[in-house]
């Protein structure tokens, strides 16, 4: 066999064999495939080859995620004791149709998830792009040609060209550069996944949040209403008794001012109410008209979502919130894109082939064919590879901190709901037992009134202040209510990770 006819012999069996090996990575097997390449008389080409194979394995750090730096137990005190309970349908538990169909029309048309998902097409369709760049390429080409010559003396002849060319290239993962890229396109496919999910859960909080604001916005503006007309009957009967001599000028200016500070604090509430349909059509995308009927079959009382239950270990916690999985999945590509900035600075090895038929018919067509390996020696490039490599370096220890500083923020804010929560879960039953006995003090008042025992102003003035302390307790619920939604972001509910996160 002659030196030419076995060297395509030997680059023939590596192009054949090389994917398996490739993914193998058994070193026998190539140092067996080595030794038969050696004995070709072209030593230099194949010893690079070689070289290159045995050092086949992906280069760069293999990605190891960080340990969570979380406290062993929440600092504040949970509401409930045990495991974190399935919160997906936690929006259901509140009972009320009204609230269940505004997140249903925000999801179904919401610019921010719409952008999730973009973002989530666009890094899937990169993931494929990195997958196919490890894969062999084929190319094929084809013209038809009819060509008029005129040559002095002879005349002219006119001619047709045929061709046919079916180019292949592969250029071989020899340093896991492809490996890398990948590995990063697939963290960063997942981190697009948890961005979507968190943009789902900050969106059903924001319309449950406006809409809770909604229905307590309406029933203070109620109380409202009622101690402003309170305080003008106040007024009423201050003036007849300033006419009548029986009281100083002086108690009917205060009185009257206090009517029109009721009267002040009563519009505003109504404006407020305004101003959280306005919310809500834009966090819904509904028309006003359509919404402002939507509302009108609202309850007229808050209502009480079902309780659940909070992890007692925080990192437990921390695995559940979209925000930090992607923060750590973005960490992860960082990782991956140092291996394939190290492996960028290596040789690369391409393998190429291409055959062609031509002839001036169809029927008469001649074939030739070529096929090669092509090795690329990065020589001189003014430390641009070597500065990509601190590039990524130091974009996996920015992604760190990042990551880091997802992780505080989540803590922060689950302590904080969790103090909030508590607080105004105990001041609930002291504030309805307030308005309930403000309420029982107008009743006997109002008894004594109408059997000559109190004055019209006593009774007003009981009347304002069981209206005050209903205030508070609607305030108080309403926060409550709040709270239990916040800590429901907070945890990274309405999702279970990204395990079953395609199904959703």
């Amino acid at each position: 066999m002659t030196e030419s006819a076995a060297l395509d012999k030997d680059f023939t069996q590596l192009y054949m064999r090389l994917t398996a090996l490739n993914a193998q990575r058994g070193r026998k097997s190539i140092t067996n495939l080595g030794r038969r390449m050696m004995k070709s008389h072209s030593k230099a080409i194949l010893i690079g080859v070689y070289a290159a194979l045995l050092a086949g394995c992906a280069l760069g750090p293999d990605y190891a995620k960080p340990e969570i730096a979380a406290p062993t137990e929440w600092a504040a005190s949970l509401p409930y004791k045990g495991r974190v309970d399935k919160l997906v349908d936690w929006w259901g538990q509140f009972n009320d149709p009204v609230l269940r169909e505004l997140i249903l029309k925000a999801e179904a048309d919401s610019p921010s998830l719409a952008k999730a998902m973009a973002n989530i097409d666009k890094s899937r369709a990169t993931l494929t792009m990195d997958r196919a760049s490890g894969l062999p390429s084929l190319t094929l080409d084809g013209s038809a040609e009819r060509q008029k010559q005129v040559i002095t003396g002879a005349g002219a002849t006119i001619s047709n060209l045929f061709t046919g060319t079916l180019d292949a290239s592969w250029e071989i993962d020899l340093f896991g550069k492809v490996r890398r890229n990948t590995e990063a396109a697939e963290a960063r496919a997942e981190a697009r996944v948890a961005d979507w999910h968190d943009a789902r859960i900050s969106l059903a909080a924001e319309v449950a949040d406006d809409y809770v604001q909604y229905i307590a916005c309406r029933q203070l503006a109620k109380t409202y209403d009622q101690s402003a007309e309170s305080q003008k009957a106040t007024a009423r009967v201050t003036a007849r008794l300033v006419r009548a001599g029986l009281t100083s000028s002086s108690d009917g200016d205060l009185t009257e001012a206090d009517a029109e500070s009721a009267a002040a604090t009563a519009t505003e509430q109504r404006a407020a109410c305004e101003i959280l349909v306005k919310a809500l059509v834009d966090v819904t995308g509904i028309a006003e008209p359509s919404l402002r009927a939507l509302l009108g079959k609202a309850p007229d009382a808050l209502s009480r979502p079902e309780k659940f239950t909070v992890d007692a270990v925080p990192v437990n916690v921390l695995q559940r919130r979209p925000d930090v999985v992607s923060a750590e999945r973005e960490l992860a590509a960082s990782s991956a894109e140092i291996g394939a900035a190290v492996a960028d600075q290596l040789p690369s090895l391409s393998l190429t082939g291409s055959i062609s038929r031509s002839g001036v018919s169809l029927n008469e067509l001649a074939t030739s064919w070529l096929f090669g390996p092509t090795l690329s020696l990065p020589i001189f490039n003014a430390g641009s590879r070597a500065a990509a490599v601190d590039t990524a370096e130091a974009s996996y220890k920015a992604q760190l901190a990042t990551y880091k500083q997802s992780i505080r923020t989540a803590i922060k804010e689950v302590e904080q709901d969790l103090v909030r929560l508590d607080s105004a879960t105990k001041r609930e039953a002291k504030v309805r037992a307030s308005a309930e006995r403000y309420r029982r003090y107008e009743a006997t008042t109002n008894e004594l009134y109408n059997a000559g025992g109190a004055s019209a102003l006593t009774l007003e003035s009981a009347r304002r202040n069981a209206l005050s302390a209903e205030v508070n307790a609607i305030t108080v619920q309403r926060d409550q209510i709040e709270y239990w939604i916040a800590l429901y972001k907070a945890i990274g509910g309405g999702w279970d990770g990204l395990a079953d996160a395609s199904k959703q």
